[in-house]
């Protein structure tokens, strides 16, 4: 049996993780908002939140890693 990247192989349910800002830290309640952005960096998915994401769109667009920015 094969999953997605993030998933689980085993059965069940997993507990809700709370996502918060790679940068500033801001929690999301539940999943990340659509308005966040996600980056995976050394294979580590991570979230930005608007806040983060607008001060440094630039960066990201130029698809600099966030220990750059």
């Amino acid at each position: 049996m094969t999953s997605l990247p993030g998933g689980s192989d085993q059965g069940g349910s997993t507990p809700e993780r709370r996502q918060v800002c790679a940068r500033c830290g801001t929690p999301a309640d539940g999943p990340p908002p659509a308005t966040w952005t996600c980056s995976v960096e050394n294979g580590v998915r991570e979230y930005f939140c608007d806040a983060c994401s607008r001060e440094n769109l630039r960066a990201i667009e130029g698809r600099l890693d966030s220990a750059w920015w």
